[in-house]
């Protein structure tokens, strides 16, 4: 059963069809929006630097070794993370050779598809820096919005793929799309913003870490701002779906999209009241994720490219044979 399991999943991306270059699109997204919630969990268990070297773990050794100075756990948690990378490589791999040997090639996915392996080794020589630098907030900070580059590379391919290239046309009004390109680049602000609190807040993955210098008290307010402006954009553009009768597909995803923000927006004020327990923090750090996923699927649902190449063919296979069969017979 395992032989056929591998066959099956080697053959996905040797010989992909469109639905297995969407899969691995899907699973792109996924271990993208993992690798940064656990990267978040590294940091918040005080893990940060429980592998005090890099590319290795300690001085002498590649794997984790006892160390009078640091906790096990603390480096088996911040080991456990580095070998997700390895996972993350190869989604990100196999995203590339079904690009690659899909049939027809199609360019624009492959442009997409090598994005994940590139951001893959752009994350893993940036996480040196974060070690070498001992954790500064600087690098912490860009190593969390490389990671939000790479889902957003990751949710373009999924979109693409299960799509076809004509040129794309607008399904809503172009105010409307228009309104939705300036809420993404509001969740965006908001997500820069966060990431400034996060390196000024208390937790910051090691005792030896510095932190922003800025007041925690005004850099919250500056987030919790935001977070008004991208939860009004997102309800004008629910409102304007449903006035306009958008397609139903885009209507529901800013639905889900204000759902998601609206749990957010709770996790986010119920954990500044309570001092900012880990947990919570590390909730809201998958929340972001979430709420920048949403977005970015409402944006890609308010146009159309048509069909699939292979499905457009088909349709023509069939209306051409339709045409031959209610042909008149030659005399």
């Amino acid at each position: 059963m395992s032989g056929v399991n591998l066959r099956t999943l080697h053959h996905s991306f040797w010989s992909p069809t469109q639905r297995s270059m969407r899969s691995w699109a899907l699973a792109a997204v996924v271990v993208n929006a993992g690798i940064t919630v656990t990267g978040a969990a590294v940091r918040l268990t005080g893990s940060g630097l429980g592998c005090p070297t890099w590319p290795r773990c300690t001085p002498d050794s590649f794997v984790p070794v006892a160390h009078p100075e640091i906790s096990p756990i603390n480096t088996a948690i911040e080991f456990g993370n580095r070998m997700l990378t390895f996972l993350v490589l190869a989604v990100a791999i196999a995203c590339f050779l079904a690009a690659l040997r899909l049939t027809p090639r199609r360019p624009a996915l492959l442009k997409l598809a090598i994005l994940q392996p590139a951001g893959v080794l752009t994350q893993a020589l940036w996480g040196g820096l974060v070690v070498r630098s001992a954790l500064n907030p600087v690098t912490v900070s860009v190593h969390f919005l490389v990671s939000i580059g790479m889902i957003a590379a990751a949710c373009a391919l999924y979109a693409r793929s299960g799509e076809g290239d004509n040129p794309p046309q607008r399904l809503v009004h172009r105010d409307i799309r228009t309104l939705g390109f300036v809420l993404t680049g509001s969740v965006l602000a908001l997500l820069v913003a966060g990431v400034v609190v996060t390196g000024t807040g208390p937790h910051s993955g090691d005792e030896a870490a510095s932190r922003f210098s800025f007041d925690i008290e005004t850099v919250a307010r500056v987030h919790a701002d935001l977070v008004w402006v991208a939860v009004g954009l997102t309800v004008a553009l629910a409102f304007a779906l449903h006035v306009t009768n958008a397609p139903g597909l885009a209507r529901r995803a800013a639905l889900i999209l204000f759902l998601v923000e609206l749990a957010q927006g709770v996790i986010g004020y119920v954990q500044y009241f309570l001092a900012v327990p880990a947990v919570l923090v590390g909730l809201h750090v998958l929340g972001s994720t979430l709420v920048w996923i949403a977005t970015l699927r409402v944006v890609f649902l308010l146009r159309d490219r048509g069909p699939l190449p292979n499905s457009a063919g088909l349709n023509a296979a069939a209306v051409n044979a339709g045409k031959r069969v209610t042909s008149p017979s030659s005399p």
